[in-house]
């Protein structure tokens, strides 16, 4: 199987001289730029296609501009916006270009050269070290690591950015590194409990609060998966469980997920009976590490504000498509009656009680004491989760930007109105969101 599954993930020597080619004209034209600006400057490829861990069709190539320490960075910044005419600026730590340079997707990262990883000026300066450490050990490994980064793809665990929680590529290596081979990580994770420890240096000496520590090799303060949500470990452990159960070239490749049709949207509305509010507008211009965040903090809000109400979530979701973001809530209780019940203090405490009732000074009935404390019924002021929402939306926590991007303009859209939006890659999410499905052993 494994052999089936090498196939049609490894490059082929054509796609690794197409790449290596690419990656050759792009350095040749950094290095002639930063002469004719009498730069003292070095051009890196670094990442998975550094290491020859990259997967085929994978046409991202990370290209570091590296400065002296004591050099104005933003000078490899203007070379970078120099090598395509097609790029953007992008901004993570600090700013860097995102290309199109012959058919392939080109991150260049301006970075200091420092000369130890314990003294870093950017988070992007350990990035050379990572490269040169696992190069220099991960050869005989290589399809091993394809094999695990495709598993971890196919099960919906791959990719460290915050949209993901995943594994990250950098992760994966350490893991082969760390156990040996795909099949011997599959085994130690099949037992991974919360708070796993991985040192492969065995010199990392801080604690971490996050559900894997794997302590980087070259920088020992760091936890390679911090950003690894408990969730993606746990289905990570699963999945691996049920593959040496039951290996499948499902768990590599699974049946694409298509977007549902108008009647298979409603009929899926209609056949659970909860009710939908989605909550749909234009994305902030920010980059997904910025915008995710955000998205996840009002979708938290946004359950906060239903439930302290008396409404009650089934399940929710927040995510983006296009150049839109949405926020998707799944209410189990979505209407309420007209009168709710206060629960005031013990009946003792007559200051408190003073203050109670001056609050809720024309109940629809009370005050009355019930298990020892004062009670009044009050009609509520929203008997409808989305009458709720709609009112409230603009004083939730929703971050710097998504709070102007939604407070600029946004859709409601409630149970059937959802099939109002027609886009493909939305009613692809709707499709993983309703007909959710892991690998689960």
């Amino acid at each position: 199987m494994q052999d089936e599954v090498l196939k049609r993930v490894k490059p082929s020597p054509e796609d690794r001289s197409r790449l290596l080619e690419a990656s050759n004209i792009i350095l040749s034209q950094i290095d002639k730029l930063a002469k004719e600006r009498g730069l003292s400057l070095k051009a890196m490829l670094v990442g998975s296609a550094a290491r020859d861990t990259w997967l085929a069709g994978d046409h991202d190539l990370d290209i570091f501009l590296g400065v002296s320490p004591d050099a104005d960075i933003t000078a490899a910044l203007e070379v970078a916006r120099l090598v395509s005419p097609e790029y953007e600026e992008k901004y993570a730590e600090h700013a860097y270009v995102h290309a199109k340079v012959n058919g392939f997707d080109v991150d260049l990262v301006p970075c200091y050269l420092v000369d130890d990883p314990a003294h870093l000026k950017s988070a992007v300066d350990r990035t050379p070290f990572h490269t040169k450490y696992v190069s220099s050990r991960i050869v005989g490994r290589e399809d091993d690591v394809l094999l695990l980064k495709q598993f971890m793809k196919g099960v919906g665990v791959y990719g460290s950015e915050l949209k993901v929680g995943g594994f990250s590529g950098y992760l994966t290596e350490l893991l082969v590194l760390s156990y040996g081979s795909f099949a011997e990580v599959l085994r130690a994770a099949s037992g991974w409990k919360a708070c796993e420890f991985l040192d492969p240096e065995g010199h990392g000496k801080l604690e971490h609060a996050e559900p894997l520590v794997v302590v980087d090799p070259v920088d020992p303060k760091r936890n390679v998966a911090a950003a690894l949500t408990s969730d993606k470990m746990q289905q990570f452990a699963s999945a691996s469980r049920s593959f040496l159960v039951a290996p499948s070239l499902d768990f590599f490749f699974p049946a694409k997920v298509m977007p549902l049709s108008d009647e298979e949207l409603l009929g899926l509305i209609n056949r659970r009976g909860s009710q939908i509010i989605l909550v749909d507008f234009q994305a902030p211009r920010v980059v997904e590490d910025i915008l995710y965040p955000q998205l996840y903090k009002a979708e938290e809000s946004a359950k906060a504000l239903l439930e302290r109400n008396g409404f009650r979530l089934l399940r929710s979701d927040a995510g983006s498509y296009r150049d839109r973001a949405f926020l998707l809530l799944e209410m189990e209780v979505w209407e309420l009656s007209r009168v709710s019940r206060r629960t005031g203090p013990p009946v003792s405490e007559a200051e408190h009680i003073s203050r109670f009732l001056a609050a809720h000074d024309k109940p629809l009935s009370g005050p009355y004491i019930a298990e020892g404390r004062v009670m009044v019924e009050v009609p509520r002021q929203y008997t409808r989760a989305e009458d709720l929402l709609a009112a409230q939306i603009g004083n939730l926590a929703l971050g710097k930007h998504l709070s102007g991007a939604i407070r600029g303009g946004h859709n409601m859209l409630v149970g059937p109105q959802v099939a109002e939006i027609k886009d493909d890659c939305f009613r692809t999410i709707l499709a993983r969101y309703f007909l959710a499905k892991q690998r689960v052993g």
